[in-house]
């Protein structure tokens, strides 16, 4: 049995998350479901964990989950962090540039090079480049990072002038990362459905959602401001496939 969380899983998140964790095992296990004592972590909480057919709970993303999960798994709910301008279940991304740098719209960096953590995220690649299209301006990918808080340090050291985060992994970097004093805000990309959890395919995700939903509910308040959790929805499957995908990184080519 698997179970990982590790979308947001840094800092002290990571106490509130094992404890959030505890929670929804004695829920699942009341409800007759097996579920593993600890969550898994590492690179075996993502594409091992999403795909095994031992999956009992994860966290993906929204753009492997359109493109490449939706028919493989099934679809359980999606944590509301309440993230601001955004409808439950919904979040954004956020651009983010250096303190020092003299641009200060979005638009000024027409062609600015850009820090993104892979080329499958929402929010760090997909989001910020359809956003960008719709504006009329290019944001040149330089550098791919692996992680949303090593693209933010790749702009903060200057080997990238902007990059969009994750605006909930934004949040949980204030007051931990060294980084995020040394950067700023410039842009948002629209809203798009959030980060939703899967099961397995062919596990029945109703009993699931409700006892993650209990769990949420029931976890410490100090947990949950420090998870920024607000509850637990069910977001159309229909509206994370209705999202645009943008060209990859390879057909962004810098102008000649």
């Amino acid at each position: 049995m698997i179970a990982s969380l590790g979308m947001y899983d840094f800092g002290p998140a990571q106490a509130a998350n094992d404890r959030l964790w505890a929670l929804i095992r004695t829920g699942l296990r009341d409800r007759g479901i097996g579920a593993p004592e600890a969550l898994t972590r590492g690179e075996d909480a993502y594409w091992n964990a999403w795909l095994s057919p031992d999956l009992i709970l994860s966290q993906t993303c929204g753009y492997p989950f359109r493109v490449r999960l939706h028919d493989r798994v099934s679809y359980v709910g999606t944590p509301d962090y309440g993230v601001e301008g955004c409808a439950p279940g919904h979040y954004r991304s956020v651009f983010i540039a250096r303190v020092e740098d003299q641009r200060r719209t979005l638009a000024d960096f027409d062609g600015a090079g850009f820090a993104y953590n892979e080329p499958l995220s929402q929010s760090g690649w997909a989001a910020p480049q359809t956003h960008a299209a719709k504006l009329g301006i290019r944001l040149q990918p330089v550098l791919q990072t692996g992680a949303h808080r090593l693209s933010a340090r790749a702009v903060a050291e200057g080997r990238a002038d902007i990059a969009a985060l994750d605006a909930v992994t934004y949040a949980l970097m204030q007051g931990h990362d060294p980084e995020a004093p040394r950067l700023r805000v410039v842009g948002l990309t629209d809203p798009t459905p959030g980060l939703p959890y899967i099961t397995a395919a062919g596990r029945d995700p109703a009993p699931i959602f409700d006892a993650v939903a209990e769990a949420i509910a029931a976890l410490a308040p100090d947990d949950r401001a420090c998870l920024h959790l607000k509850g637990f929805v069910r977001v159309p499957v229909a509206d994370y496939l209705a999202v645009p995908n943008p060209p990859s990184p390879e057909q962004i080519v810098a102008p000649i």
